[in-house]
């Protein structure tokens, strides 16, 4: 069972064919989309999609750090309000995407760490997991979770580009998995090594972070998670196991970190 652990379905990219791209994620053997939110508007979008699919679409609320500007106090206090939706069942939903982003700017920078570590303490108070974005910005990231680390219920460190080290930093905080996708089959991706050096089985999860970054053969048209298929098979290979014992691993690691979502 392949489990999309991150896919932005509720984007415009996907208007014009959503019902189709969740039918080709079923082909595929698709099992599960969770679904990540940036903002207010899109974290209440994605409650009501994802009530539409039920049992197969999960939500998230949170506000991504390129969506924290001046104002953004008055926006995570909405956010906050939807978390009790978050919750189905034996699974529990997830706060994101949520993290710090420096890549472009640090206009927002203290901004930005105010409303991550906001959104950290939602985490250890409702039991949460994190969907947790980082770029240009691990240091100060795990300067944050260090100081709630032993009461987070764990998380996902979506979209997973970095060395071995970098790896071992993150893997320290033991509740939390990596998010990998289709970076991992682009021709220059040092990740076919780095992965089976420094990350072990059950500490994986796939995501495609779809519409963006569709994996070889079918990088520079729009992704979906039908294409994990192609992940797949070189994470695999990269292992040196079956594709039925990775999927095995990611759809276990999954159930830890996010409760039972698949039935």
């Amino acid at each position: 069972m392949i489990v999309d652990t991150h896919i932005h379905l509720d984007g415009e990219e996907f208007d014009a064919d959503r019902d189709e791209v969740i039918a080709r994620a079923r082909q595929a053997g698709v099992g599960a989309m969770l679904i990540p939110a940036i903002d207010l508007h899109s974290s209440r979008r994605i409650i009501d999609l994802c009530s539409r699919y039920p049992d197969y679409l999960y939500p998230m609320a949170g506000l991504h750090p390129e969506e924290v500007h001046a104002d953004f106090r008055e926006q995570l206090s909405a956010v906050h309000s939807l978390l009790p939706f978050l919750k189905r069942g034996q699974w529990q939903g997830c706060i994101g995407e949520v993290g710090l982003d420096f890549y472009w700017s640090r206009e927002f920078e203290r901004e930005q760490i105010e409303a991550f570590e906001v959104q950290v303490r939602w985490s250890v108070e409702t039991g949460l997991p994190l969907m947790i974005h980082c770029r240009k910005a691990q240091n100060e990231m795990v300067h944050i979770l260090k100081a709630y680390a032993r009461e987070l219920p764990g998380g996902v460190f979506h979209c997973f580009t970095g060395n071995e080290h970098e790896a071992a930093e993150l893997l320290r905080f033991e509740r939390f998995v990596l998010g990998v996708g289709g970076v991992f089959t682009f021709k220059k991706s040092h990740l076919p090594k780095v992965l089976p050096a420094a990350v072990p089985l059950d500490r994986l999860v796939l995501e495609t972070d779809a519409p963006y970054m569709a994996p070889v053969p079918m990088r520079g048209q729009r992704n979906e998670s039908a294409y994990l298929v192609h992940v797949v098979r070189l994470m695999a290979e990269a292992y040196g196991i079956t594709e039925e014992a990775l999927l095995q691993h990611t759809t276990d690691n999954v159930a830890r970190v996010f409760g039972q979502i698949v039935r």
